[in-house]
């Protein structure tokens, strides 16, 4: 089967090139394209933080395949498969990250935590409710402290 997506709009901040870290100095603008109505987000702003849905174009097609690697490709770390994950070189180069808005402003939404570059494609937008989110305590490895103690910064 074959699914085809149209994108909703772009991402435009000052990140061009995929980097792993340091993404809470980068604010984004989601715009929409033309062809969506700007009443969709009619009502977006009494929400706090939105799921972003993005599409990773810059990963290279041979990159975006599962793997059984080391995250980052650190030896210290276990060797995990790329659902055990959360790397860009993933088989359908989808991106999910919630964001906190800032503001709208007509088409555009003003986020902070969006970890997509500039030129990104957006695919869908989702409001954060706490009922969708998990009920009970979150359970992670501890490497994965390790690894994201510079990709937010508080």
């Amino acid at each position: 089967m074959k699914i085809e997506i149209t994108p909703i709009g772009y991402v435009k901040n000052s990140r061009a090139k995929i980097e792993d870290d340091n993404w809470s100095e980068v604010l984004s603008e989601i715009v929409l394209n033309e062809t969506i109505i700007p009443e969709s987000l009619n009502g977006i702003e009494e929400f706090s933080h939105l799921e972003i849905i993005f599409y990773m174009d810059q990963v290279l097609d041979e990159k975006a395949i599962p793997q059984y690697r080391h995250p980052r490709n650190n030896l210290q770390l276990p060797k995990l498969g790329t659902f055990a994950q959360r790397n860009k070189n993933r088989p359908n180069k989808l991106g999910l990250t919630t964001v906190e808005l800032i503001e709208r402003n007509g088409r555009i939404l003003r986020v902070k935590n969006l970890d997509a570059i500039h030129g990104t494609p957006v695919l869908d937008i989702k409001p954060v409710m706490k009922e969708f989110q998990p009920q009970n305590e979150i359970r992670q490895p501890e490497w994965t402290r390790e690894i994201m103690k510079n990709y937010w910064k508080k």
